[in-house]
């Protein structure tokens, strides 16, 4: 690709990260988008390894090289349709991704310390600046089927599989129980992560390819799901995961105490001016503020509490830096931005005393690996501490909640409440209803996106075998 060498001239340039000073008070996505030449640039220090290891690391499996090539020729709408061939949503995994983990940190140049080439900044320049150019896809070859399926959930999952469906001539009907779609896409990722008009315009994208969008309906509640059963020719499940894990300590329901998701929807909902009648904005503006954990959900909290003006923010974590399982990246940022991290801190008390919140943590340090190679925490005797604040933000985790519809309509689930539907049998993702499939985290439990993403098109891809129109 060019020539070999190129990686020596050029440095690694993901864009201009704006300045902490600056963004600190902006909800505003922090990372400046590259022009035609700085995306060129960056495309061309690939190294077009025969055996593309980021490639692979991609749950996806994106066609990396051969869309960088394509923008280092120029060849921009080329490079969207081939980024479109895998991945329903690339605008929106190039901003949200961990690739420091993925596909950037598989990268021949990462591992030889040359600095990855920046993919995920590429990535999104692709569809942006194709749409500007008037880029949409191309659906001239899709022959129309009679077939309809209901999609339930329009995050990632659920607009892959539209996506997917769509292009294969089945008619996508979308319900969500939010008012518009992208489930956390939108309602859960902050503006400085992901500006909200970058998924309106993906919705756009969709409804002109024929997806149908039927928003602030829960199935349930206002449609019955059997109706769905007998309305469609199958219907795919993507409600994702957002039941909060709690800590099981003494204090997590005292006032001042909040769950990290219904805080970062109601920031959104204020900024967005769709907060439910009644409903108040809730601000941390002067407040001293403590985040319990150490994934992306809690990075975005920090952030968000910075951003509404926060005396402090404080994030404990039970583990060391090195063992935080949200992105390096997010956490970096959090620090630039103020944010104050306790490492090895683990919440064993919330308290009140005279009108005073206070987190009581214990230092840990790092036990025998498990199961997984991860190091568990071990508490250290006599190492208890009180973190006095005014509002604690608990972000541990999400689960997936079975519905109540589910028994009644013979859809099984584990014994985590994540629904049975495996990859590798006759229709892929198919569940214990055979006219009923399911993918992301409704089936593997709080995950990435792209690899919601990756599971809603495979789901897609059993559907329209389940169909016959494979």
């Amino acid at each position: 690709m060019g020539d070999v060498f190129q990686f020596l001239n050029l440095p690694r340039d993901p864009g201009a990260k704006f300045d902490a000073s600056f963004r600190r008070s902006k909800f505003i996505e922090i990372y400046a988008p590259l022009q035609k030449s700085e995306a060129a640039d960056q495309s061309s220090r690939c190294l077009s390894c025969g055996n593309p290891y980021c490639e692979w690391e991609c749950p996806v499996h994106n066609y990396i090289p051969n869309w960088l090539k394509l923008v280092q020729e120029g060849k921009l709408f080329e490079a969207a349709e081939l980024s479109h061939k895998t991945n329903s949503l690339p605008e929106i995994c190039g901003r949200v991704c961990p690739q420091d983990r993925l596909c950037e940190g598989a990268c021949t140049l990462n591992q030889g310390g040359f600095g990855a080439v920046a993919i995920g900044s590429v990535e999104k320049y692709i569809t942006d600046e194709a749409y500007k150019q008037g880029w949409r896809p191309d659906m001239s070859q899709v022959v129309k089927t009679d077939k309809q399926v209901a999609v339930i959930g329009a995050g990632p999952a659920g607009l892959a599989a539209a996506d997917m469906l769509v292009r294969n001539g089945v008619k996508p009907v979308v319900f969500d129980r939010y008012e518009e779609i992208g489930g956390l896409l939108t309602f859960g990722i902050p503006e400085f992560k992901l500006e909200k008009e970058i998924v309106l315009r993906r919705r756009s994208i969709l409804e002109e390819m024929g997806v149908e969008f039927r928003l602030n309906t829960e199935i349930g509640s206002d449609i019955a799901f059997e109706a769905l059963l007998q309305d469609y020719d199958a219907v795919f499940m993507g409600m994702g995961a957002y039941q909060y894990l709690k800590g099981g300590f003494p204090g997590e329901d005292l006032p001042g105490v909040l769950e990290a998701l219904p805080f970062l929807v109601n920031n959104i909902r204020h900024r967005m001016g769709t907060l439910p009648e009644g409903e108040t904005h809730v601000s941390m503006e002067g407040k001293r503020v403590v985040v319990l954990g150490g994934g992306d959900t809690a990075m975005d909290c920090n952030r968000t509490s910075i951003r509404q003006g926060a005396a402090r923010v404080t994030c404990a974590y039970r583990r060391d830096e090195a063992n935080m399982p949200g992105s390096k990246r997010e956490v970096a940022n959090a620090k630039e931005e103020g944010v104050e991290f306790l490492w090895n801190r683990q919440p064993v008390e919330i308290l009140q005393q005279n009108g005073q919140l206070g987190v009581k943590l214990v230092t840990t340090q790092l036990g025998e690996p498990d199961a997984k190679g991860r190091r568990a925490p071990v508490v250290v005797p006599g190492s208890e501490e009180i973190i006095a604040c005014d509002h604690v933000i608990i972000a541990f985790g999400f689960q997936v909640k079975p519905e109540d519809w589910f028994a009644a309509n013979s859809i099984k689930t584990d014994e985590r409440g994540r629904t049975l539907a495996k990859e590798r049998q006759a229709f892929k993702y198919q569940t214990s209803n055979p006219k009923v499939f399911a993918g992301g985290d409704q089936v593997r439990g709080a995950d990435l996106v792209v690899r919601a993403v990756f599971e809603g098109r495979q789901a897609a891809e059993g559907i329209l075998a389940y169909l016959g129109v494979w």
